[in-house]
Formats: C-alpha cells, sequence, structure tokens
C-alpha cells in the first residue's frame, strides 16, 4: 500500500473506531484489532515522565473481549451515551506494513437524563497494520490528558 492510500484506510479505521464506540457495538469494535493488539489508556503525565502505570492494560485481544463482556455482564457504571470527535490525523511509516498513526481526541458524555459534558481529551499514539489484507490496530495507545475521571472508565476511549 502506498502511504496515501493508507492514509486514507487508517482515517476509515478511525471513523469506524469512534462509530462503533459510540453506537455501543463493542463487540464489533473488537474486530478492528488483530489478536495481539495491545490496548493501553495512560495518563500523560506518566508518559512525560516515563512512568509505566497505566489506567487500563490490555495486552491482547482476549483480554480486550474479557473487557467487554465483563463491560455487558458484571460491571456496574454510571448508563451513557459517548460521542468520540477526533482530529489532526496524522500517518507515517513505521516498519514493514505497520504505520504509526497519531491523532486528537475528545469525549463527550450524555447521561440518559440528557446531560452532556466534555469526559476525556487526549491524544491517540497507535500503530496500524495489514492482517489479511484490512489495516487493523495493532497497538492502540491512548494518552489521557484527563487522567482525573470523575465516573468509571466503562467504555473504551
Amino acid at each position: 500500500m502506498n502511504i496515501s492510500s493508507v492514509r486514507e484506510a487508517a482515517g476509515d479505521l478511525m471513523n469506524d473506531y469512534c462509530e462503533l464506540i459510540d453506537s455501543d457495538r463493542l463487540e464489533e469494535w473488537l474486530d478492528l484489532f488483530t489478536e495481539d493488539a495491545s490496548y493501553t489508556v495512560i495518563p500523560r503525565e506518566n508518559v512525560e515522565q516515563n512512568l509505566p502505570a497505566a489506567i487500563i492494560l490490555c495486552p491482547n485481544k482476549n483480554v480486550l473481549r474479557d473487557r467487554i463482556s465483563s463491560l455487558r455482564n458484571a460491571n456496574e457504571f454510571n448508563l451513557h451515551y459517548d460521542r468520540h470527535l477526533v482530529s489532526s490525523i496524522r500517518v507515517r511509516p513505521h516498519a514493514e506494513n505497520v504505520w504509526l498513526v497519531e491523532a486528537n481526541y475528545a469525549v463527550f458524555q450524555t447521561t440518559l437524563e440528557g446531560q452532556s459534558k466534555l469526559f476525556s481529551v487526549g491524544r491517540y499514539r497507535d500503530k496500524i497494520r495489514l492482517d489479511g489484507g484490512t489495516l487493523r490496530f495493532c497497538e492502540k495507545y491512548v494518552v489521557v490528558d484527563t487522567f482525573s475521571i470523575p465516573t468509571l472508565l466503562a467504555t473504551p476511549l
């Protein structure tokens, strides 16, 4: 794939990522990841100080599956609707068939009573690769500027 087609496909992948979370289609959202994919949510402060402590660390897709299963069947959390806004998507080659994708994000949450608030702001620093002819996330690295989260971080960022 040339860089132009990768940029377009990476933008589509990011749009699918947001749409599937925002429409609560998390089982389909899992299809956007390779089997060995990692998903990390880490405070910006920890990244800047080179500290490894993450808010969420899922080292592979099986852990992501378990997280979604727990969300559906066991967890208690504030019911809400998410709305992701993503901007400034950048794509750079990293290795053979692997690209770095960076973007800014903001997530708003709306309660069932209709009250909306800014929930999280930060940056995605991801790696994507060709997997069966399709670009998928092999590393989803969410750097949160808003590391003090007032409610349970239940749904993916």
